[in-house]
């Protein structure tokens, strides 16, 4: 199937070829069904369409770069956006020319710091790519639900079970985004979904009910008290005089960063709660957020991680001429008499009244939602979070890149105004690992038959026999003619290593042609259900045609 050459980089071998070719067979189908018109765009991108949008930055060290012998700085294409938009502002002047969709199945490059697992993490991918190009939202919204049925009918099609869920836009930006996910424990993302009304979203994006929480008044204000050797959540809910998790505040400091300026933040959640860390950067609009390093949180609040807190942090902050931004998560609205580090070693804060003593700027959903609380969109539903694979996102882009490229066309008015564009995309390779992922027993693959490498093999149990030679070439010419895709195993072994070959690569049909064959029987095996028949060879035909 596969081979590996470097980290993250492979050669597909003739099996991979027929599987991926089939894919993108249906998906060229697909999209000609909703009007689309295929390009075929450089890998190789100049900087400068790039830097119109701000993303030469932005893409950080994700983005292979390099200069040509000019010096002139060039990329290797992660997505085509810019590209795209630079052909639409040369070509489209008229809102008569609207709508458009256009796209290309086209090699992407991702310098990933950790390829790993197979074809799911790598450097170098192929990727369905559309664009489509609108004089308003409402076209949008048109665009974008054509790519949603077109989307569902792909993978429909490939044979995949998946859910369409909400998720975070990231460094791609727009207004509204979706993807499309497939469960497996070999996915590195979590989606959560309610059975009971459908709800589903990626945890970047997910939200749930969790009871609420009565506190006491506490006192007038915080007091403080000594936590000698104190560093953790749960150390601080087994301390004497100390609070339970779900008590406690927690202070994650972070610095947030736009182009070339940087502020630090706090960010505060329940002691029981996880950040979400996507969550956090489209909270801030930040195109990066990181941990901030122990020099530089000691630089500013005085104070090393366990000691953390948000009560004074303003004033501690100023003393060390510097400023913070405080961001709270909303299951802490409203909460009284709490407890968090008062920003000086071994020492911890009781009694905070959340309104009354942090000036907190921005409230925003920054937790990660866990297994079994409550579905956000219906009263007695609750949430599974599963393990996912990312095989498809469809983004509603709006003006994002045409404001920055100029990209605009005349209206019914006369009037210059930005295209509106959307942004749709599969992985070709994944839709194949996701596949394999659903679908595999203990002998192998058993591949769905609209993308198999073969629909068929005609296996000739002994090749040493004429007549069995002769009459399993004669069936792979009736069945090839008949439009099947066929693989004829003539191999000299024997037929126990040639079955099971056949089950390890997967192929959906087994004709075996062996002892009966002189009766004019043959077998005819499915790899999905084990299933054997003996059927008539003048029959094999109209069988796996109707099949």
């Amino acid at each position: 199937m596969i081979r590996q050459l470097a980290a993250g980089i492979y050669s597909y071998l003739p099996l991979t070829q027929m599987v991926l070719k089939r894919i993108e067979s249906i998906i060229r189908e697909e999209m000609t069904a909703i009007g689309a018109q295929e390009f075929f765009l450089p890998a190789l991108n100049p900087r400068e369409v790039w830097d119109e949008t701000g993303r030469w930055q932005v893409m950080g060290d994700n983005m292979f770069r390099l200069k040509d012998r000019k010096g002139a700085d060039l990329c290797l294409g992660m997505t085509h956006e810019e590209v795209f938009t630079s052909i639409a502002r040369n070509e489209l002047r008229s809102y008569k020319q609207l709508p458009q969709i256009w796209y290309q199945i086209q090699t992407k490059f991702r310098d990933e710091a950790r390829p790993k697992s197979g074809l799911l993490r790598v450097r170098q991918f192929t990727m369905k790519d559309s664009y489509s190009f609108d004089l308003d939202r409402e076209g949008l919204d048109e665009s974008f639900e054509k790519h949603r049925e077109a989307y569902k009918k792909i993978f429909t099609r490939c044979g995949l079970k998946f859910d369409m869920v909400e998720a975070s836009s990231g460094a791609m930006g727009g207004s509204a985004s979706t993807e499309f996910m497939v469960r497996t424990d070999a996915g590195e993302d979590l989606i959560a979904t309610c059975d009971s009304c459908g709800y589903a979203a990626n945890v970047e994006k997910a939200t749930s009910r969790i009871a609420s929480i009565a506190d006491s008044p506490g006192p007038a204000a915080p007091e403080e008290f000594p936590t000698p050797g104190v560093r953790t959540i749960e150390q601080l809910a087994n301390f004497e005089g100390g609070a339970a998790a779900d008590r406690q505040i927690k202070s994650l400091i972070c610095v947030a960063r736009n182009g070339d300026e940087s502020e630090f933040v706090i960010a505060l959640l329940r002691g029981d709660h996880q950040l979400q860390e996507t969550k956090l950067q489209d909270a801030l609009g930040a195109e990066e957020v990181r941990a901030a390093a122990d020099d530089e949180i000691f630089e500013l609040l005085g104070a090393h991680a366990g000691s953390l807190g948000a009560v004074n942090a303003r004033e501690k902050s100023a003393e060390h001429g510097k400023e913070v931004k405080i961001i709270a998560d909303a299951s802490l609205k409203g909460r009284k008499n709490m407890t968090t580090g008062a920003n000086r070693d071994d020492f911890h804060l009781r009694g905070v009244d959340i309104e009354r003593d942090i000036p907190v700027d921005q409230w925003s959903d920054l937790r990660l939602v866990s297994s079994g609380e409550g579905c956000p969109e219906c009263e007695n539903g609750h949430l599974e979070v599963a393990k996912s694979l990312e095989v498809g996102h469809i983004f509603k882009l709006g003006t994002k890149y045409s404001e920055s490229m100029g990209a605009r066309v005349l209206d019914v008015n006369g009037k210059a105004v930005p295209i509106v564009m959307g942004s749709y995309g599969i992985g070709v390779e994944r839709i194949m690992a996701a596949v394999i992922e659903q679908n595999h027993d203990a002998d192998g693959i058993i591949w769905t038959p609209a993308i198999a490498p073969f629909d068929v093999v005609v296996t000739i149990t002994n090749v040493r026999d004429g007549s069995l030679l002769e009459l399993g070439k004669r069936l792979y010419r009736e069945l090839t003619r008949d439009g099947l895709n066929v693989l004829l195993d003539d191999r000299d072994e024997r037929a126990g290593v040639k079955f099971k070959d056949a089950d390890l690569i997967g192929i959906p049909h087994r004709i075996n042609v062996g002892k009966r064959a002189a009766e004019g029987i043959v077998e005819l095996v499915a790899r999905d259900s084990r299933s054997i028949a003996e059927i008539p060879i003048d029959s094999v035909a109209d069988t796996l045609s109707g099949i």
